[in-house]
């Protein structure tokens, strides 16, 4: 027996931390997972990816969104929607989750508790519950996946009600008419957008003057253009001077002297790594100044070589997908076992309306490395699908080498783009080139044969293989004699 309570004491219960207490279990190895809610699950869960991505998809049913193009902008499903219209489906959604969480604990013999944890010492923590009761439990090897919390600046002033974070907004009493959206990240595109869609008049406020700016320049121009056709109101380059509570509504002051008025204001603006409860000083751990955690990448090793961190706390990509990917890695590696390592290629998905999604290098990159490249652009309006499903917008853009004719990058942006992306995911991760998307069938009519439109534009413009190049017969003598006559 080890003179530890556990081989693996995993400090929170999102992506990360599930996936590597699952894989601890089927490795047979005594692993605890605690979780300072009542309900396992963490931020992904309970207040970001699956809540949100439910919340986009009741508002997409509801309103009617996808069909206004055919049946005109005033088409409803349900004429009157309401606050409780969207949390009924997300409360019947999150409850499921947790439900699948737990069974999937139960069968693979993961050990859990609810309480707060603190390091006590390199190999001891001390967690305590709600009830005031506090459990010291020790420890070969600690997986820190405690994810992130909201940022909230002093000049903000929260209520709850009107002036909200990103994980109150979902506990709102009633849709607002009006809505200014401070921060135009990932969370704060994917709100604005899809109230938006719900006729909400809403106000992306940023002040930098560019957005995500690690999506590709042409895709943010054509995404751009929709949001502000949809409604949204984008302000970039827009400095937040002050932020008043004025009951009714809420005043947003900026530094170039405008000012903007909604009924509730979101602010969406930064995250940080959920680290400050933990006392990491007693088992040696630093973080940066956005409390998160520096870790080895391929291994998820911390500098304290028995300690691991994955998942947002720490940093980017901050994917619940990738979190997944980490947690196993991160598992295997602290209980010496080898695996897989993860793909080089993932693909990053943005679910606002319309969504976003790519995988491997946007086209500035590959001008910033001068690797020589072509581009294959569809737009999903010309697929027979996108047709018939009335769709305006959306296109997909293909980036190949010019040396090798290998896909270096894939970005879209429509409608079903987060799925549709696991195409150029797949090429990407198996060296495959331009002439996949040329020879290959795909299914008619479908959203994917813009992969086959976007290959065909390239391929025509990039030089001809050696092999399919047509040769010239060689002119004989008696020929040329007869030609010269």
């Amino acid at each position: 027996m080890s003179k530890y309570d556990y081989d693996l004491i995993i400090i929170g219960s999102g992506p990360s931390g599930r996936s590597a207490a699952i894989q601890a279990g089927k490795l047979k190895r005594r692993v605890l997972v605690i979780d300072r809610h009542d309900r396992f699950g963490g931020v992904s869960v309970h207040t970001g990816t699956i809540p949100s991505k439910t919340l986009r998809e009741t508002v997409l049913n509801l309103s009617g969104w996808r069909e206004r193009s055919i049946y005109g902008r005033s088409y409803r499903v349900k004429e009157q929607i309401r606050a409780e219209d969207l949390k009924a489906r997300l409360h019947m959604t999150l409850d499921h989750e947790v439900d699948v969480l737990e069974h999937q604990f139960n069968r693979n013999h993961v050990d859990t508790l609810n309480g707060l944890a603190s390091f006590t010492g390199p190999h001891e923590i001390e967690v305590a519950t709600d009830s005031g009761e506090k459990t010291r439990l020790t420890a070969a090897k600690f997986l820190i996946a405690t994810g992130t919390k909201t940022y909230r600046p002093d000049y903000v002033p929260f209520n709850g009600k009107t002036v909200v974070d990103g994980d109150e907004f979902l506990e709102m009493a009633e849709i607002p008419r009006s809505l200014v959206v401070i921060g135009a990240g990932v969370i704060g595109v994917e709100y604005a957008t899809m109230f938006s869609a719900l006729d909400v008049r809403v106000t992306l406020i940023e002040p930098r003057d560019t957005f995500l700016d690690f999506i590709d320049k042409r895709l943010i121009h054509d995404f751009t253009h929709q949001i502000r056709e949809n409604g949204v109101d984008l302000r970039l380059g827009s400095t937040v001077e002050k932020i008043e509570d004025a009951g009714e509504h809420v005043e947003v002051t900026l530094e170039n002297g405008r000012h903007v008025r909604a009924e509730m204001l979101l602010f969406a603006a930064g995250r940080m790594g959920a680290t400050s409860t933990l006392n990491l000083k007693a088992v040696g751990v630093e973080t940066d100044h956005r409390n998160r955690i520096s870790v080895d990448r391929k291994t998820y090793q911390t500098e304290v070589p028995h300690v691991y961190a994955t998942g947002d706390v720490i940093g980017h990509p901050s994917l619940a997908s990738t979190s997944l990917q980490q947690g196993r890695v991160a598992a295997c590696h602290a209980l010496e076992t080898p695996t897989l390592p993860e793909s080089p290629w993932y693909p990053y998905g943005i679910y606002s309306v319309p969504e976003i999604s790519t995988c491997g290098m946007s086209e500035e990159e590959l001008q910033e490395r001068g690797i020589p490249y072509e581009v294959g652009v569809a737009r999903f309006r010309e697929t027979s699908r996108g047709h018939i499903m009335g769709l305006e917008h959306g296109m997909l853009k293909m980036l190949f080498s010019l040396k090798t004719r290998r896909v270096l990058g894939v970005q879209i942006v429509g409608e079903g783009a987060t799925e549709l992306i696991h195409i150029a995911q797949a090429v990407l991760n198996l060296k495959g080139t331009v002439d996949y998307f040329v020879q290959n069938t795909f299914n008619y009519p479908t959203l994917a044969e813009a992969y086959k439109i976007a290959g065909l534009d390239a391929f025509n413009r990039m030089p001809i293989p050696e092999e399919f190049k047509v040769k010239k017969k060689p002119v004989g003598p008696a020929k040329k004699e007869a030609k010269k006559a």
